[in-house]
């Protein structure tokens, strides 16, 4: 399995900012700006909590397998593995969709003296930080499930990333 690469993330947050920004603007000369929706964030959030909480408790249980603890609980491998590609697929939807917003909440940072735009623009980096922190948990979750001293490495130079 490859592990995540900033640069495609980063490139897919650039690319749907830059995309957003200018659909903003063309939306807005146009008409009326599409609402950034307050559950956004929310949502993102949840994500990044729930991601975060698996890596936790997939990391205590693989460090009780390690110490050998009585009635330790271990971790399947396809289970680790299943958490790693949800964590993987969590951070790229987050790349792109933080790249969206903002794009959007850069726009909006035009409009910061009407009120109603301002709440979006809030909204709008609200979601772009619960982004990062969904990528960020999404990271962690990956390095917990890695395989220590991986020496295995595949054909295009990545290393196994869960089990």
């Amino acid at each position: 399995m490859k592990q995540l690469r900033i640069r495609t993330l980063a490139g897919l947050f650039v690319v749907a900012g830059v995309l957003s920004w200018a659909g903003a603007r063309l939306w807005d000369s146009v008409g009326t700006l599409p609402r950034v929706p307050l559950a956004a964030p929310i949502v993102l959030a949840v994500i990044a909590v729930v991601l975060l909480a698996t890596a936790l408790s997939l990391r205590s249980r693989l460090r009780a397998q390690r110490e050998r603890r009585p009635g330790a609980k271990g971790v399947e491998p396809m289970m680790a593995a299943r958490a790693v590609v949800f964590g993987q697929a969590s951070a790229l939807v987050a790349a792109l969709v933080a790249g969206m917003y903002g794009g959007t909440g850069a726009f909006l940072l035009e409009y910061l003296d009407v009120p109603s735009r301002r709440d979006q623009a809030i909204y709008a980096g609200l979601s772009l930080v619960a982004g990062i922190a969904v990528i960020a948990a999404a990271f962690f979750l990956e390095r917990v499930c890695k395989l220590p001293e991986d020496e295995n490495e595949d054909e295009n130079g990545g290393t196994a990333a869960a089990v």
